[in-house]
């Protein structure tokens, strides 16, 4: 396509477009960039320490004041940030009328949420080091009443 003499001015040409790219990125990387607002940008580097999470607290006790009551059992898995998870389980096959008792024209069934943990993995070749891989987690976080489902066949 070019010939021999053009061909080592091209490869010069474009070394020296890296290095200019190469400089002007050091460059941005040492300046903090504005946006369009004025405010200025910043990376952060995140900790993931355990020991500095406050304890969670649960928050109003809807479980027993819903007619789809429900409790909470809580798993835990040391590779997983976070290492405790609390997922909610059913009490009821059906739900609970106006009087207390569990009405069976209705099901109690979960509500679904998806989370996203760290997995803790060994990193291949490496006997003692370690590397994390965010995975996402389907967890049940309370009931709700729902109508049975009817399927008609033909």
């Amino acid at each position: 396509m070019f010939p021999a003499a053009n061909s080592s001015r091209v490869t010069v040409i474009g070394a020296i477009v890296m290095v200019t790219m190469l400089m002007i990125a050091e460059a941005a990387s040492k300046h903090p960039r504005k946006r369009s607002d004025g405010s200025v940008e910043q990376t952060v580097s995140l900790q993931l320490d355990p020991a500095l999470l406050l304890p969670s607290r649960n928050p109003r006790p809807l479980h027993n004041a819903s007619i789809s009551p429900w409790t909470y059992n809580t798993s835990h898995d040391e590779s997983l940030f976070p290492p405790t998870l609390s997922e909610a389980r059913c009490l009821l096959k059906g739900c609970l009328d106006l009087e207390g008792k569990e009405d069976q024209n209705l099901q109690s069934r979960p509500i679904w949420y998806q989370v996203m943990v760290l997995k803790r993995v060994r990193t291949e070749g490496a006997e003692h080091s370690y590397h994390y891989r965010l995975e996402t987690r389907n967890v049940p976080v309370g009931c709700t009443c729902v109508r049975h489902m009817v399927h008609v066949q033909e």
